[in-house]
């Protein structure tokens, strides 16, 4: 795999070049503007994105474990398939994001936004997202065992079929939210 420098990657980002051979772990592209960037694939790891500018992005099936991401826009991003296990996404916007089937394995979303972002399918096992909003969300059959969502607004929010064993949903919003066929056993919060 080559090795460039963070300049060098950022310009081929930006002029659509491929980055398949080109070694991205633990890179850092903090406070970039990557707005609309195929990384589709790319192995991200330990990737350090903080305050980056990630709308509509392409990470579809990335590989972005341990990745630093807090206070990133992913505005409408795609993350299908993509693996954040153990990623720091705190504060960041997933605002309209589709993240279906994404690996959010103690992932840290901790007061994210992910408004009408469609986590259908999403194994989101001991996810942190308090304070977070979820509000009009679609967490279809995602796996959401011990995940922590204490105040989070889950107002309008969907999790048909969702397995939400042992999850804390302490203080949370929850108005008009969609639970039918939900695994609640040992959930916390729900009545």
């Amino acid at each position: 795999m080559t090795q460039m420098s963070r300049e060098e990657i950022i310009k081929k980002i930006r002029s659509g070049e491929s980055l398949a051979d080109i070694n991205l772990r633990g890179v850092d592209l903090s406070y970039e503007s990557l707005k609309g960037a195929n990384l589709s694939g790319l192995d991200l790891s330990e990737a350090h994105l903080q305050n980056s500018n990630l709308e509509g992005v392409n990470l579809q099936g990335a590989v972005l474990e341990k990745a630093f991401l807090f206070g990133a826009n992913l505005l409408k991003a795609n993350l299908d398939g993509a693996n954040l296990t153990d990623a720091n996404l705190q504060d960041s916007n997933l605002d309209d994001a589709s993240l279906k089937k994404t690996i959010l394995v103690h992932t840290s979303l901790f007061g994210s936004s992910m408004e009408k972002a469609d986590l259908s399918g999403a194994v989101m096992t001991r996810a942190r997202m308090k304070r977070a909003n979820l509000r009009h969300a679609k967490l279809d059959h995602a796996q959401l065992q011990n995940a922590h969502l204490e105040r989070a607004d889950l107002s309008n929010a969907s999790f048909k079929g969702a397995d939400l064993t042992q999850a804390s949903f302490t203080n949370a919003t929850i108005v008009k939210t969609d639970f039918t066929g939900a695994t609640t056993e040992g959930a916390i919060g729900l009545s």
